[in-house]
């Protein structure tokens, strides 16, 4: 299933998305949050769109937010794939490197995006999102992660490089906490719907190819990385992990960092596409 959520920023209904057509889950919920994955809300719409019950709406020209309501955390995964370690300079973690994000900077996959006052790095990250279904708390193994996730949304983790790296004081968050710095979505994906197999992540700036890469050159995998985070830290229903971006930002020096008229474009296979202006 797909779920997104809907309308003007602050008022965003919650939608079930099946086959192109959407349908309102006001019935059920007021947003896409962790109470509605907790407790039994996918279910409960799924049964309700099989039975007929669903008021089917027409988004037509409608904007999209973010497919989850405000998480409590969003906790992201640095230098997870392979070739950005690589382009970054680093050596590859034997640990995953965390670093957080404000929930504040969650916003819609096609919302404008301010450059931050001061910056001379804004650069983009396209990543696989995993949003929290359940409480997670010292999992036993990686694969006991699986029951615990909800879905899969995408994720533009923007940076700001000099403030993450220059005036950090050695920690990232920083750089990575400006309005706007989390454009999610456009969908909420059910892992039955994702499957289990690699997918290919592109990014692209002014139309231009920036990143084409696949979650097979991920150092830690999904299930890993929950299953690690649980160890440290109480995971909780509408939670959101940024999983890692794979190589071809502008941190590498091949491509320049944005500023206000570029547009950034991200895809990942089955999850849809977002479209961003930045603006001063």
């Amino acid at each position: 299933m797909k779920f997104a959520q809907i309308g003007a920023p602050g008022a965003e209904q919650p939608v079930l998305v099946h086959e192109g057509r959407h349908y309102a889950l006001s019935s059920l919920t007021a947003a896409i949050d962790g109470n509605f994955l907790s407790q039994g809300g996918p279910a409960a719409a799924a049964a309700a769109l099989t039975a007929g019950t669903l008021a089917e709406i027409n988004a037509t020209g409608v904007r999209y937010g973010a497919p989850i309501a405000r998480p409590s955390a969003v906790i992201c995964v640095g230098l997870n794939y392979a070739a950005h370690a690589a382009e970054s300079g680093a050596e590859p973690p034997t640990h995953p490197v965390i670093f957080l994000k404000t929930p504040n900077t969650v916003g819609g996959p096609d919302d404008a995006v301010g450059i931050p006052r001061g910056s001379t790095r804004t650069d983009w990250e396209v990543e696989l999102g995993v949003v929290i279904g359940s409480r997670v708390s010292y999992l036993e193994s990686p694969e006991a992660a699986r029951d615990h996730i909800a879905g899969f949304v995408v994720v533009d983790d923007l940076s700001e490089r000099d403030f993450q790296l220059n005036v950090s004081g050695g920690q990232w968050s920083k750089g990575k906490s400006s309005p706007g710095f989390c454009p999610t979505g456009p969908y909420l994906v059910t892992p039955d719907e994702v499957g289990t197999g690699e997918l290919r992540l592109r990014s692209w700036v002014n139309g231009e190819l920036r990143q084409d890469s696949s979650t097979a050159d991920m150092i830690f995998d999904v299930e890993t990385i929950v299953w690690n985070l649980s160890q440290y830290m109480v995971l909780e229903p509408g939670d959101l992990i940024c999983t890692g971006t794979p190589e071809g930002v502008a941190l590498s020096g091949r491509f320049p960092y944005l500023k206000a008229g570029d547009v950034v474009e991200i895809e990942i296979q089955g999850l849809g596409r977002q479209r961003h202006e930045f603006v001063a």
